[in-house]
């Protein structure tokens, strides 16, 4: 079992977009379109590789979740990567900084980000192939 997709739903596609083509310069739109979404034109695409992306639709009302309350909803979003520091170099270099600083253990390090429509993402990198160490939340 894997996840294929997450579908999100943002004011403006553009700037989600832009915020995960830092962590993942390689992705790209797979497919675009218009639907009607209960009476309300949208525009959408599906951003990422071809086993997995992440689905953007515009047009969305309202604020994001607020991440520090305590209403149920997305609280963020995770990805494994090959290179955290890679991930954090580039953030950087574009003025972004995490909203959680980076953590870092034996077998793992990870940090947080939020993006512009207030969706926040944790990318983590794992320092081990062991599962049970990988899994050590007591560290």
């Amino acid at each position: 079992m894997r996840i294929e997709h997450v579908n999100l739903v943002v004011r403006e596609i553009e700037p989600t977009m832009a915020f995960l083509k830092i962590a993942f310069p390689h992705w790209e739109v797979r497919g675009s379109g218009q639907s009607d979404w209960y009476g309300k034109p949208r525009t959408w695409l599906h951003f990422g590789e071809d086993d997995h992306y992440i689905a953007l639709s515009d047009n969305g009302e309202g604020e994001s979740r607020d991440l520090k309350g305590h209403k149920p909803g997305l609280a963020h979003i995770g990805f494994v990567v090959d290179d955290l520091d890679g991930v954090m170099a580039r953030y950087a270099a574009k003025g972004i900084a995490p909203s959680v600083d980076m953590t870092e253990i034996p077998a793992r390090k990870n940090v947080y980000y939020i993006d512009p429509a207030g969706i926040e993402f944790e990318f983590v990198q794992y320092l081990s192939d062991i599962p049970s160490e990988r899994h050590d939340y007591d560290s």
